[in-house]
Order: structure tokens, then C-alpha cells, then sequence
């Protein structure tokens, strides 16, 4: 789980009253990061797009790695289909 700082947590009711400082203390990186509360519960958290697409880049080469991972463990037979596992539609 990933640690909030005191200053890094917003009610929803706060942002709500101030979301264009919230959003500017995103943009210009004074916080990195804003987890957002509702009824002392973190439910949500506010990030800068260009952090939000690292994570996302990030997120989809390990998943390709993965991946290729499964696909390279497979033994020759494994990739290999079979006749009888082709199905054919007749139209």
C-alpha cells in the first residue's frame, strides 16, 4: 500500500470548495500526489497527467513482459495448433 503524507490527503469536501488550487498544486508539482478522502476513507487520488501516463507506460511493458514471458515458456508442441482443435464454420 502505498503511504500518504498529512498534506497529500484531501476530504472530498475540501476539494470540492477548492479544486482549482488542489488541481494547481498538482500541476505546477508542489504535491505529486492527492489522495482523496470520503468519510475518512482514501478513495480516490489526483495525479499530474504526465505522472498518470508513466504509470500507465510503466503498467503496459510490464504486462507485454509478461506475456512474453507465457508465450516463451510454452514448449514448440504448446504452440502448435491441432487439427482437432480448429473449428469450422460451414456457411
Amino acid at each position: 500500500m502505498v503511504a500518504y503524507t498529512r498534506d497529500e490527503i484531501v476530504s472530498i469536501s475540501d476539494l470540492s470548495r477548492g479544486v482549482s488550487a488542489i488541481l494547481n498544486s498538482i500541476i505546477d508539482r508542489s504535491k505529486p500526489k492527492l489522495a482523496i478522502s470520503k468519510n475518512n476513507k482514501l478513495e480516490a487520488v489526483m495525479l499530474s497527467i504526465d505522472e498518470y501516463e508513466k504509470l500507465k507506460i510503466a503498467y503496459d511493458t510490464l504486462e507485454q513482459q509478461e506475456i512474453e514471458s507465457i508465450l516463451s515458456s510454452r514448449s514448440d508442441e504448446e504452440k502448435q495448433i491441432s487439427h482437432s482443435k480448429i473449428v469450422t464454420l460451414d456457411i
